[in-house]
Order: structure tokens, then sequence, then C-alpha cells
């Protein structure tokens, strides 16, 4: 583990404008640089650095953050790769802390396996391109399906001699113990000895997103038909398949940039789709899909296009895995080829043009796609296509966002002619029990559909987004001016500076006021632990705070385009509002305070009703004496702000 000294140093050394052009050209422009966006396709640079604040900023796609931010999201490496990365750029010496005899030998073993795997690859490397064996059987075969010796250097491909134990005797006298070559699997103990498990197999090495080797897969060169054609690694401490895409770490730029990823099935229907240019494009390896792996792209993109070969029962074998997608919140597409081909195959007698524009045009939502392919069968037996509508229903319950569901459910209608009410009903049905948002649709159906029913509130929805823009403000004035004096107050006698962060702070704390916002609330949470310590800077706190959610989030906030008011007009806004903060600043907290009083009020009405329809009058009398309570409390707020009047 790295400790927090050392953190602290490649913080400070880290410089965003050098990190960033390692990867983006950046022109100055005033005393920011601006450059084209590397997470999204872009003509016209909107993708800002500022060295001054530390941060960057892409005002096309959202994104931002700090160096180590941008390290991890441009290489998608975790947060410690990334700090090793900037370590290492600025010849900072990682000062690892005490690891307890447990941690030792499990990041021992670790780093054993992957030195014996990358032993591993250049092995079977070496004996693809410089053996008499390996050119004649496996190089011969390579070339035979359409890659050229770039793509084979791209994606490491080798070759296991017949021998017996060619890798492992070799690894043996280059003194790689026995211990890791049985773990990682590339060689297997018996009775008889030891022997390599992928003898006489073309080589593909499986790298996980970092690019580390973690496995193998090998499909077999020999007409030995007792033998699987194609052979992976075994689970093991740094390989679990399903947690591994196979091409993800040559995809992951290209998948963040066209914000969509390619979801093929083997190893060859990647490379050539990669070879045609198709670079975001990643496989399961022949394995039914996963959730891990579908969270696995869900860090790249939402956008995921599922492509099909034209084997219908493998189709129908794989229609779990859209189910699996639209459980986890990505959207889906899928793309079926024609009848006979694979991905490999298919892009291997197109151009990379040719292929582009099949995939466009022919690219359709999981609905369509379904009712394509089971529609067929169901031809006009009413049973079949009310099972049809059915499996497409479980389907379109499993999406988690209401919209999203909401848009499905009106495409289905229309499709089946079938009414939207029925489709609401059956979806409430099916995700009973499931999760809280069963209740939200009984409410839609029965309400929204049907007028006639008794009104009732609907379900509580989450605080996370209440108050978001005046919360957004408040963090603001904490970053850009917490420092800065607000007014001079008196304490003990004494004359005492209130700055404009103790004066939020301590507005907030006197109404035990936490921001609803959880990132917010955060900053909020450790403001208030830090803004009396001598020394704190709270922008440069923030912005290079060694938590990513935090660090993003101010790098949103102080690079957001930002007007006061109307009046407040020209170039030198930031200036006229800290000339202006002793006016100002009381007027947005008690803004804010009266937005979350406006909430409380709807909360007390909407319990009251709920008491009243459910026959427990009784409870009603301390939520009536609530509302008055905030009632007066608004009243007085209002006058303070010079309103006439409760809203």
């Amino acid at each position: 583990m790295i400790d927090q000294a050392t953190i602290q140093k490649i913080f400070d050394a880290a410089d965003i404008y050098e990190v960033v052009s390692d990867f983006v050209h950046l022109k100055k422009r005033g005393v920011n640089y601006v450059g084209c966006c590397p997470f999204h396709n872009e003509k016209t640079g909107s993708f800002t650095v500022s060295p001054a604040k530390g941060i960057y900023k892409c005002f096309g796609c959202g994104k931002g953050g700090n160096a180590v931010n941008f390290i991890m999201e441009h290489e998608q490496m975790s947060y410690v790769e990334a700090l090793r990365y900037l370590a290492a750029r600025y010849n900072i010496t990682i000062e690892e802390k005490e690891l307890s005899e447990e941690e030792k030998k499990e990041k021992s073993e670790r780093e054993s396996m992957l030195i014996v795997t990358n032993y591993a690859e250049q092995f079977f490397v070496d004996q693809l391109l410089h053996t008499d064996e390996g050119k004649s059987v496996g190089l011969s075969y390579l070339h035979k399906r359409g890659l050229d010796l770039p793509t084979i250097e791209k994606f490491g491909l080798g070759y296991c001699p017949e021998k017996w134990d060619g890798l492992t005797q070799s690894a043996l006298s280059s003194g790689y113990k026995k211990e890791y070559l049985v773990k990682t699997g590339l060689t297997i103990e018996s009775e008889k000895g030891l022997f390599d498990r992928f003898r006489a197999r073309v080589i593909f090495p499986i790298r996980d997103i970092a690019g580390k080797i973690i496995a193998f897969g090998g499909r077999i060169m020999t007409n030995d038909k007792k033998s699987a054609k194609y052979l992976n690694s075994p689970e093991s401490e740094i390989y679990h398949k399903s947690r591994t895409l196979y091409g993800i770490y040559f995809a992951k730029k290209s998948i963040v940039q066209h914000n969509r990823c390619y979801l093929v099935e083997g190893y060859l229907d990647v490379i050539s789709f990669h070879r045609k240019g198709i670079e975001n494009t990643v496989a399961s390896s022949g394995t039914s899909l996963t959730i891990e792996q579908i969270r696995l792209i869900r860090r790249l993109t939402p956008n995921v296009t599922i492509i099909y070969d034209g084997d219908a029962a493998g189709i129908k074998a794989s229609l779990r895995g859209i189910d699996l997608v639209l459980e986890e919140g990505l959207n889906v597409r899928v793309v079926l080829l024609p009848d006979g081909e694979d991905p490999d195959s298919f892009s291997q007698s197109r151009s990379p043009q040719e292929l582009s524009d099949y995939i466009a045009q022919h690219e359709t939502d999981f609905i369509n796609f379904k009712t394509r392919l089971l529609l067929g069968q169901a031809g006009s037996d009413p049973i079949e296509k009310a099972r049809l509508i059915t499996d497409i229903v479980r389907s379109i319950s499993l999406i988690p966002d209401n919209i999203t569901r909401s848009v499905y459910i009106r495409e289905t209608a229309t499709q089946m002619q079938v009414e939207e009410s029925i489709l609401y009903n059956e979806i409430a049905r099916i995700r009973t029990g499931k999760n809280a948002e069963t209740a939200h649709y009984n409410y839609i159906v029965r309400h929204e559909l049907n007028p006639s029913v008794k009104k009732t509130p609907p379900p509580p929805a989450s605080t996370d987004n209440l108050c978001e823009t005046e919360e957004m403000v408040l963090i603001r004035y904490l970053l850009l001016f917490g420092n800065q004096e607000l007014y001079e107050d008196s304490r003990n006698g004494f004359p005492y500076s209130v700055s404009v962060g103790e004066y939020i702070i301590e507005e907030l704390a006197e109404d035990d006021l936490e921001l609803f916002h959880p990132g917010l609330c955060e900053i909020q949470k450790e403001y208030r632990i830090h803004y009396k310590t001598a020394g704190f800077i709270p922008a440069k706190f923030f912005s290079g705070h060694t938590n990513p959610q935090i660090s993003s989030t101010v790098a949103s906030i102080l690079s957001e385009p930002y007007e006061l008011s109307k009046m407040w007009t020209g170039d030198s806004t930031a200036l006229k509002e800290e000339t202006v903060l002793s006016e100002l600043l009381p007027k947005i907290v008690d803004n804010y305070k009266m937005r979350r009083l406006e909430i409380m009020t709807r909360e007390a009405d909407n319990k009251i009703l709920e008491l009243q329809n459910s026959g427990k009058s009784n409870e009603i009398l301390p939520w009536i004496i609530k509302k008055s309570t905030i009632n007066r409390i608004r009243a007085k707020l209002n006058e303070k702000l010079g309103r006439t009047g409760i809203k």
C-alpha cells in the first residue's frame, strides 16, 4: 500500500498540463489550454486544461478531474495503478505501507504468477516466429485466417510446440518455479510427470484491462478428435474467466472514444474486427456473458451492441445475455449477421467501410430483434404471440431506469398492438418483491391510466437530486471564496473576521442541514473538519483529493461556466461576485433554506394525505403541528427575503 505522504508528493508533483499533453495536443488559450477531447469524438476542441486549478474538463462529454483522474480514465487504470504511473513519470520513489505477512504472501504469489505468464507469452511468440514447427503449423494457420504480422505481434499470438513439456522444461531451466507453472495452469502435474497444457496449439494471450497477461487460450492444430478445439487456462489467483473480456486492453480507448462497445464471441472475431478498424470490440471468449463482464464494459460505456452470427440455435441460447445487459442498466442493440456467417468470416470478406455500414444499417433494439426472431415461430397462434409478448415484457421489467422502461413499453404496445396499461400491470406483477419501484408502476397504472381511481401520493423520490443546483452553488462558493473575509464581527469583546467558508458551514450547522447530494455532502463534511486549519486552501485541497469522485466533482464545479445573474455581465464575473459577497451570500443561503422548507412541507402534506387515506386519523395531529411550525419559519424567511407570501 502507498502511504499518504507519498500520495501527496505525487499529487504535488503531477502537473496537469504535462500529464495531459502526453496524450492530447493542447493549444494555449488565455490562462488555459484547449484541445480535442480524448474521451469522445469531436472536431472542435471542447477539452480544457487549467494549470492554475490543476484540473481538466470537457464541456462536450462532461468528464473532468485532476491528473490522477485523467490517467485513470484515459489508461483505464485503478487509482493505485494511476499513482504508480505518475510516480514513475516524476521519479518519485513509492514508499509502501508495511504489509502483514498474509498480505505479503498474497502479493508475492500474484506477482510471481504474472512473471511466469509473461515469460510464457515470450516463449510462445518465439516458437511461432522463429522455429520451423511454429512457422509451418502455427504461422501458416494464422496467415490462412487472414492475419498479417503486425496484427499477430499486436495481440501477442504464439505457438506451443507439440513436444509434451517444451514450455515447462524451458521455464524450469530458466529458473521459474514449478509451483507457479502449475498454479497458472501452464503446466499440468500428474502421476506420469509434468506436461504442457497447451501443447500443439496456437496461443492467444488473455490480458486484463491494464494489459497484464493473466491467462491463455489455445486452438488445437492436430487432428486429435478427443481434444477440445479451444482450451483456456483454468481459474487461478490472477485469472477469473467470468470477470475477463478478451481484447479489453486493446479496445478500452476506442470504447471510450466511440461511447460504444461491440460484443462478439471468439478470439478471432475480435482480432478480425480490430483489423478492420473497429477496435471497440471485445469477446466473452466462448462463455456465457456474465454480470462481472457487463460491469467491466459499463465502466467504459453504457452502450453495447451484441453481434450474433446466423446460427438460430446459438442466438436463442444467447438471449439471456441481452437480459443481463438490460438488468445492469446498459443500452443494448443487436446486429444479426447473414446465415452461415460469423464476425470473423463476415469481416474478412468486406472492406472496413462495408463492415461499418452493415453494422450501422442493421443495428436494432432488442424488442425488434426478439420480435423478428420469435414471431416467426408464433405465426397466427394467439397463445404463442402472448408468450412472445410476455417474454419481451420480462426483459423490459429488468431495466432499472423508469424512463427507459416506459419508452420500451410504449414501443412494445405499438408493435404488438397491446394496451400500455396491460403491459404496466404485467411489469408491476413481475417486479413485485424484487424492488420498491413496483409501487411506482402500480401508481402509474392505477392513477395515470385510470383517472377515476382515488388519488394518492406517489412513492417518495430519492433525495439525491433535490436542491442540486442550490447545493452546487454553495459548494462553489466554499471552493472559490472560502478563505475570503465576509464581514467583521466581535467575539468575547475582540474583533473577529468571519470567512465565507465559516459563514456557510455554521449557517447550515445551525439548522442541522446536511446537503442532499451524497458527493457534495462529503465535501461539506470534510470542509467542516479542515476549514479552521492553517494553510487550508479549499480549491487546491479538493481538486487534488485522493477520492477520484470528489476531485472529479470539484473539477466540474470549478470548470462549469457560471452566470451569477443577468445584472452581472462582462468578462470579470468572478471578480464582481467577489465584491458583492457580503450582500449576495446571505441571500443564497436563505434561498437554500427556503427550498429545504418547501420540501419538508411537501413531505408533511404527503404524509397527512397518506394517513387520511389509510384511516389513521389519530396519527395526523403531530404532522399538522409540524407543518404549522414549518410554515411559521417559512413566513419569517419570506419576510427576510422580501417576499409577500408563502409559495
